[in-house]
């Protein structure tokens, strides 16, 4: 099955699921569905950050600070947090991510409710070549000084503002 042909649950304002369709439905039709985003950090504390691969259907070519992906269907936010943030980072024996909290992302033709999770990865890591096409650990104020520069995934932006107020 491809990409395109994963059944995703489509999903309401309130996060319930009201039906089902092929991911490639789901995006052409913008119909909101689940993601779940995890914040990987280093055990110096610097954060994963990557360029999207130009082949990505959402977002391609955007810096992100979060790895993840779209939830199956009948998945659980916790359950694709920590497939996801492996698949992506190419690597296995991670911690279960810990949960952040949840949001509704809308912007235009985009919708989606995010699991945002965060999990400490000191693995040496090998992330899928289809996913990511550069990557580096970095500081957060590194990070903060970066978001200025290039095009960032606005969901990703979005999550990020909202961890960032959290701690303050």
């Amino acid at each position: 099955m491809s990409a395109a042909e994963e059944i995703l649950d489509i999903v309401d304002t309130a996060d319930r699921v009201v039906g089902q369709a092929p991911r490639g439905e789901v995006y052409a039709r913008g119909l909101r569905h689940r993601v779940a985003f995890i914040l990987v950090e280093d055990g110096e504390g610097r954060i994963f950050v990557h360029r999207r691969t130009a082949e990505k259907l959402v977002y391609p070519s955007h810096y992100d600070m979060f790895v993840g992906g779209v939830l199956g269907t009948g998945e659980e936010y916790a359950e694709a947090a920590l497939r996801e943030a492996e698949e992506e980072l190419g690597v296995s024996g991670l911690p279960q991510p810990t949960p952040l909290f949840r949001f509704l992302y809308e912007n235009g033709d985009h919708s989606w409710w995010c699991g945002v999770y965060q999990v400490r990865c000191d693995l040496p890591v090998q992330p899928q070549a289809s996913e990511v096409d550069w990557y580096a650990f970095v500081p957060v104020d590194e990070l903060d000084r970066m978001l200025t520069q290039g095009a960032w995934a606005p969901d990703g932006l979005a999550a990020y503002a909202r961890l960032r107020a959290a701690e303050h």
